[in-house]
């Protein structure tokens, strides 16, 4: 019975790892797809292929199919927000659509 107890708290600790790293990837995609789509020659949907291309090559597809890109006044700044909602991974990476959301910003020239 404690064996099982230890078990269940082993995979408890995994999977909140496993949905901080998530949290965290969503977040530095959103940051990093904002902050390309700031520089000189890029546009708004180069934010979005940027952001999608991290997010598909780090946790899957399944969490890039919501990016939404606009702009945002961020204290007094003008910003390129890039917006991402994904699933929360509750088993593994599975889980219900559109309940995990992270946001980037990066101050537009």
């Amino acid at each position: 019975m404690v064996g099982g107890l230890l078990v269940a708290l082993a995979l408890s600790i995994v999977q909140l790892s496993l949905v901080l790293h998530v949290r965290n990837v969503l977040v530095d995609a959103a940051a990093s797809g904002a902050r390309y789509g700031t520089l000189a020659d890029r546009t708004a949907a180069d934010a979005r292929q940027r952001a999608e291309e991290l997010i598909t090559a780090s946790v899957g597809a399944d969490y890039a199919r919501d990016i939404r890109v606009g702009h945002a006044d961020v204290a007094g700044l003008r910003t390129l927000e890039v917006r991402v909602l994904a699933p929360m991974p509750v088993v593994g990476l599975l889980g219900p659509a559109g309940q995990m959301e992270a946001a980037g910003h990066a101050p537009v020239q």
